[in-house]
């Protein structure tokens, strides 16, 4: 019998504060949802229900999750986005690249120490899954907080877009011939708290810290609190000094915690609205409401009254931001290189998305047991398949990476396993990045784990590391042989679904016969121009990694 309630185990009475063991145990099964009163569908649930329960830790606590699958039909994995995994990469969850997919009937245990304070997520990590449903935030408090003191209470506000059709149709479609220019579906709708209803009783002249997530697969969000200041005091795990904001821009996986003090007197209620960025949207459907409004409830006596329509969207600029502990800039880059993001069509006739002119394919075996597995050939990046774009980083080096999007559209970019600094943002249209554009770099960079790539722009981002797999970036993967053993049961959940464990990406122990890899279609012929078109409704997902 699956609970969803946490089982928490103090490790002894003296670290009691310090540190615990907070257990959940998930049976993930299919149930029905209906958020917007329109359609009701199969949604992904954890035990029966809908929406997924939050997790909730302490800095230093031990996380138990003992996942089942109860789907059926379906693969399924759990990742902890924004968690770094330093030294449990095995834990990350990404299917293929630090592990087996889950299969119908298989379980899996997560297991691993915070050691980060702050507001994340988790959610699936197989197929463009999670927007299914599975999908719910994941809170580490921490008494050491430089901001404890300012404020009375806490809130925790996810913003998502909504779809009425399950992602395996809206994937086929996506990546079929039939959409040759890669339009994407158009969600029909955006939530907040898995709702277009919700409710926050606030109490007059109090301070509250909201939590705000956007675990959506694709629309960014433009929020705001009518009546109401923010004040910025978290950005993806980041303790930062205060900013005072009137409205942010939040893109599909960034977090931000911000301070709101409520007014004085109970006369009134206000709105707080999240409204989809439609940019995004080649075309915008007849009908489509981008806007979902929750309220804060200052009595229940009170009306709650729509949301004001407002002339323009002015958010606040999060490079502006400065890290509480005041970590500089991390100069002289011991390795640096681009990641140039265009979209194309191969000769199957879909349009996918590419890094360098290679479109990802995951391998046979996870990248993170290929690295174990392989010896001294794990620091040559052929072993890991020709289309998962491998970098092998070297122990202790500063990475910089160049992002240049090449694309019209907008592109957010996580990193697993770090957050990095912003050291350079161009503007719209910039084009790609010279080494020019670095002219006056923070002296203190802002930094997140998910940042917005502008249309047809460029950034800079860095980060110091450590050790670990972080996507197709194997980090020091000498250090992580020695350090670092895959427990026995995610081997045998491997083994048991008839699936390899060792060898490079085409499943070979000979490491250099790359012989039966996973390869995506071929180029298209020079000249190729398509001459079939469908109506276009951008669903950009292709560079937040799935």
């Amino acid at each position: 019998m699956f609970s969803s309630l946490p089982l928490v185990l103090l490790l002894s009475p003296a670290t009691a504060v310090l540190a615990a063991t907070v257990t959940y145990n998930f049976n993930i099964t299919w149930t029905t949802a209906n958020p917007d009163g329109l359609f009701p569908r199969r949604t992904i649930g954890i035990n029966g229900k809908w929406p997924i329960p939050t997790i909730e830790v302490n800095k230093g606590d031990r996380l138990i999750v003992n996942m089942y699958n109860g789907l059926g039909d379906q693969d399924t994995s759990l990742h902890f986005h924004g968690i770094f995994q330093n030294g449990t990469s095995y834990m990350d969850g990404p299917a293929k690249v630090t592990q087996c997919p889950v299969a119908p009937g298989q379980s899996f245990k997560y297991d691993f120490v915070v050691n980060q304070p702050g507001t994340y997520w988790y959610h699936s990590h197989v197929k463009g899954q999670y927007p299914d449903g599975l999908r719910g935030a994941l809170i580490v408090h921490d008494n050491d907080s430089p901001h404890r003191s300012l404020y009375d209470s806490e809130v925790v506000l996810t913003f998502s877009d909504w779809y009425h059709e399950q992602m395996a149709r809206l994937i086929s479609r996506f990546l079929s011939v039939a959409n040759p220019t890669g339009a994407e579906p158009v969600p029909q709708c955006a939530l907040i708290n898995e709702s277009r209803d919700t409710k926050v009783k606030v109490e007059p002249g109090k301070t509250y810290l909201f939590r705000m997530i956007n675990i959506g697969a694709f629309a960014a969000q433009y929020v705001w609190f009518e009546g109401h200041t923010m004040r910025v005091v978290e950005v993806d795990g980041v303790y930062t000094k205060p900013m005072e904001a009137g409205m942010l821009y939040l893109t599909a996986a960034q977090r931000v915690s911000v301070l709101v003090t409520m007014k004085n007197g109970t006369g009134e209620n206000f709105p707080f609205v999240g409204s989809m960025d439609q940019d995004l949207f080649d075309q915008v459907p007849k009908g489509l409401d981008p806007n979902v409004t929750g309220h804060l409830i200052y009595s229940d006596s009170n009306k709650n009254p729509p949301a004001k329509e407002i002339t323009e969207f002015d958010p606040f600029d999060d490079f502006l931001l400065e890290p509480e502990d005041g970590e500089v800039l991390l100069e002289n880059p011991d390795y640096s290189f681009n990641l140039d993001i265009v979209m194309d069509n191969l000769n199957d006739g879909a349009n996918y998305a590419f890094f360098n002119e290679i479109t990802y394919v995951a391998p046979k075996v996870p990248t993170l047991y290929t690295a174990l597995s392989a010896g001294q050939h794990a620091t040559d990046p052929t072993i890991y398949g020709r289309d998962t774009h491998s970098f092998i980083l070297n122990h202790n080096q500063v990475i910089e990476i160049i992002l240049n999007n090449l694309d019209p559209g907008k592109h957010p970019f996580h990193l697993h396993g770090h957050n990095f600094q912003l050291v350079h943002r161009s503007p719209d249209d910039s084009g790609p990045y010279n080494s020019t554009s670095l002219q006056n770099p923070p002296k203190i960079p802002m930094r997140r784990d998910v940042v917005l790539v502008r249309p047809n722009g460029n950034l800079a981002l860095q980060w110091h590391m450590v050790s670990g797999l972080s996507a197709t970036m194997v980090e020091a993967p000498l250090e992580m042989q020695k350090s670092m053993k895959i427990p026995e049961d995610h081997i045998n959940q491997c083994k048991d679904a008839g699936l390899p464990t060792e060898g490079n990406a085409a499943g070979n122990t000979d490491f250099l016969d790359l012989r039966g890899e996973n390869q995506s279609p071929g180029r298209l012929p020079s000249g190729y121009v398509s001459s079939s078109s469908i109506d276009p409704s951008h669903f950009r997902w292709d560079t937040y990694g799935q």
